[in-house]
């Protein structure tokens, strides 16, 4: 899920809440659905509790008991919002669906916290959506001159009022006729009084899994929600496929937007899912160790010790550790205590965010050739002052290998990134970069190594195996609001556009 006012008059993502330094990609949000679960909100709520890498800004969970839809949405962790009984108690029902978010521009506060509700002619309709619409403007902009009323600046809202004007006869069929006129990424989990729909884009950029728990059907983002829940994973929701379960167990699955080459988001591998999740039929660690074990065959070097960039870089460096005969060992120490927010020091006792997360390991690393293993540099700013921090802690070299290939594209499918502008790998070559973030040399891995680390072989330019736009510009849908963006910004003048993007 994203909100609509997602571009500058450029086209650029405009996506502030990234980290503290913004110098993180990360996804947007995390989805779970149990239908036929006793407890289902509660099950609910430890699935989102899994997903909680996935968003943090907010999180919601609509029941439904068989009369009535109950939701109740927070702002915080999933934790701060339903830990207590009493949360849970408000959500009766069999069947729940919840959401964890980031919020984008324009998206903080409670009306856009999914799932997001509904009273249609055929009763109600809730719905939890992660990804990201690229038309979805241009969608808005048709409805409301038609007289929809909007409540959110969400884009998931418009797939709601497109359900609603369809004239198909069952909401199956109308939300089959409302995709079809999505274009993007899209995971989607919807309840309706007869049951739970899940569905997946036709390319399969976002993530769905599908798993059993007894009598009941979950759907989640990753996995590793199964888990903690003792569910039993069943198989990944296909691209393109809608799965159908109605309230007495009965499951239907079709495939109604024809047969298209997958392309899931090869970012899933690299960083945003959790290592101890399944993706694309993988585990995600050794998915992950692998990348690091290819990136010391592409760019070796002669160091003493490699030293991860923690928590993402560990697996990558252990391949690469156990790859090159180069000893892993932390020489970064990473303080797991620092929250949303902070009691900001004194102007002269000042440090900077990445002090407050990560530490030298000093008696380790002082006087050692070290290479660090991250898994992708964004703005390069947090690379900056992670090799500073190495050289004031002794470090005799630091050289930096990356896990992935330079970060040079926004993403327009559900994932924060930066406007490509302040992206570093846009705005310069190789050797600049390592320039910038002060190293003794720097390397990232080769965008067919990457796909051979994750069990596919070298990436085909005509039809590519995964969605991998941030790194190449190959975008595999059309970017509609995009576009209409950049035709908007030619028409303006110098002035105008400036002040538009200001804005």
């Amino acid at each position: 899920m994203a909100d609509t006012d997602q571009f500058d008059p450029t086209g650029n993502a405009t996506h502030p809440f990234l980290d503290e330094d913004g110098d993180k990609l990360r996804e947007e949000c995390g989805v779970f659905g149990a239908i036929r679960a006793e407890d289902a909100a509660a099950a609910t709520a430890l699935g989102l509790h899994a997903l909680q890498h996935r968003g943090q800004e907010a999180v919601g969970i609509t029941s439904f008991d068989g009369k009535d839809f109950i939701s109740r949405r927070g702002l915080g962790h999933v934790a701060e919002n339903f830990s207590a009984a009493e949360a849970i108690a408000e959500l009766p029902g069999t069947m729940a669906a919840g959401h964890v978010r980031y919020s984008t521009t324009g998206g903080a506060g409670l009306r856009n916290v999914q799932p997001l509700y509904a009273e249609l002619a055929s009763g109600g309709f809730a719905i939890a959506h992660n990804g990201n619409i690229s038309n979805s403007l241009r969608l808005r902009s048709d409805l409301v001159s038609k007289g929809s009323i909007f409540q959110s600046t969400s884009d998931t809202e418009v797939i709601i009022h497109l359900v609603a004007t369809s004239r198909y006869p069952t909401v199956a069929d109308r939300l089959i006729d409302a995709l079809r006129l999505v274009e993007g990424a899209y995971a989607l989990i919807v309840m309706t009084p007869e049951g739970m729909i899940a569905c997946r884009d036709p390319l399969g950029i976002r993530p769905l899994v599908m798993g059993k728990m007894g009598d009941a059907v979950v759907f989640a983002s990753e996995s590793v929600a199964f888990d903690v829940i003792g569910a039993e994973f069943t198989r990944e929701v296909e691209p393109g496929e809608m799965i159908q379960v109605a309230m007495d167990g009965e499951i239907k699955s079709m495939h109604p937007f024809g047969q298209h080459s997958a392309r899931p988001c090869i970012f899933e591998h690299v960083y945003f899912s959790r290592p101890d999740s399944t993706f694309a039929g993988r585990s995600v660690y050794e998915a992950r160790k692998a990348i690091g074990a290819e990136l010391a065959k592409e760019s070796p070097c002669d160091v003493d010790l490699v030293v991860p960039v923690p928590d993402s870089g560990v697996p990558a460096a252990i391949g690469y550790a156990q790859a090159s005969g180069v000893p892993f060992e932390l020489g970064i120490i990473r303080s797991h205590y620092v929250g949303r927010t902070f009691i900001q020091p004194s102007d002269t006792a000042r440090h900077s965010s990445v002090k407050r997360k990560h530490n030298a390991n000093r008696g380790l690393v002082a006087g050692k050739r070290i290479v660090l293993i991250d898994d992708s540099i964004v703005r390069g700013t947090t690379s900056l002052k992670i090799v500073e921090m190495m050289r004031e802690a002794g470090a005799s070299e630091v050289h930096f290998r990356v896990a992935s290939p330079p970060t040079a594209h926004s993403c327009f499918y559900g994932v924060d990134t930066p406007e490509r502008s302040k992206l570093l790998a846009a705005r310069m070559e190789l050797e600049p970069m390592r320039e910038f973030i002060k190293a003794d040399s720097l390397a990232f891995i080769s965008i067919d190594g990457l796909y051979r680390a994750v069990g596919s072989k070298a990436r085909d330019k005509a039809c590519p195996q995964f969605c991998d736009a941030c790194f190449t510009g190959d975008y595999p849908t059309p970017l509609t609001d995009l576009t209409a963006a950049k035709q908007e910004s030619a028409q303006l003048s110098f002035g105008e556009a400036t002040k538009l993007i200001d804005a």
